[in-house]
């Protein structure tokens, strides 16, 4: 499916990355990434497991550090921040785990909760239930706040988990591998919402990713992540639109095979 076209604005930068490397050991997993994300756009990141993908995004929310380079988030240089700092850049820049990260222990509401109450501690008990019920309205859920993580399905868990990250409305949406392991009719659901996400919060995005049905369904714009640098950028059928032989086999084995 198709992407609708979405309302991005080209003069507004909300990341701009130049220069950027990352090593571990020897293992040079970024070699000098340039990238930039605007206000209101979703940009998926491609490419093969341990090219880097992840690596990339937890550098941009401070969860690791890079080796060199430029990482600037709403105007604010990330490299070298302090940890007081950072807080403000993971308030304004929600994370989406691969395994959605929920706490077992709690229930959905309270899972929504806890990062609410631990960043805005003067809300009313009124304003928190209205947050929540919110956010969990959003992601079609609202019926499962009472519920436990483990009596939810993997698609429901991953909705939750998009809820809890939407809690302190953030500017910015990093999804990593939002479809991962889920059955085709849930990867298409998550994509959908993804793009609800996109439309009703105003979000920008970067979606890492392996499968070509979420980057075909959910992406303005496509990157390519190959040798760790970006090697290839545009639309859809742009990038797909050649013979190299380290990105032709990604076509070919989501859609051919």
């Amino acid at each position: 499916m198709e992407k609708a076209k979405s309302h991005i604005d080209y003069n507004d930068t909300v990341i701009t990355i130049r220069g950027l490397r990352k090593s571990f050991g020897s293992q040079h997993v970024l070699r000098g990434v340039d990238l930039d994300l605007y206000q209101g756009e979703n940009l998926v990141v491609l490419g093969r497991s341990g090219t880097g993908k992840s690596v990339l995004i937890k550098i941009i929310c401070g969860l690791l550090t890079a080796d060199q380079g430029s990482v600037k988030v709403l105007g604010k240089e990330v490299i070298g921040m302090k940890d007081k700092e950072l807080d403000y850049i993971r308030i304004n820049v929600g994370f989406s785990f691969q395994n959605s990260a929920l706490y077992d222990s709690m229930t959905v509401r309270k899972n929504l909760e806890f990062p609410l109450v631990r960043n805005q501690p003067n809300l009313t008990r009124a304003e928190i239930n209205r947050e929540v019920e919110e956010k969990l309205d959003a992601v079609g859920l609202l019926q499962a706040i009472n519920q436990m993580p483990a009596e939810l399905s993997g698609g429901q868990r991953k909705r939750i988990g998009i809820a809890r990250t939407l809690i302190l409305q953030p500017q910015i949406m990093l999804y990593d591998e939002p479809t991962a392991g889920l059955d085709p009719i849930t990867c298409i659901e998550i994509n959908e919402l993804i793009n609800e996400v996109q439309e009703r919060f105003k979000t920008s995005s970067i979606i890492i990713t392996h499968d070509l049905t979420c980057a075909k369904s959910t992406g303005d714009r496509i990157v390519i992540l190959l040798e760790g640098q970006f090697q290839r950028q545009g639309s859809f059928e742009e990038v797909f639109d050649t013979d190299d032989a380290r990105v032709k086999p990604f076509y070919d084995y989501n859609f051919i095979q």
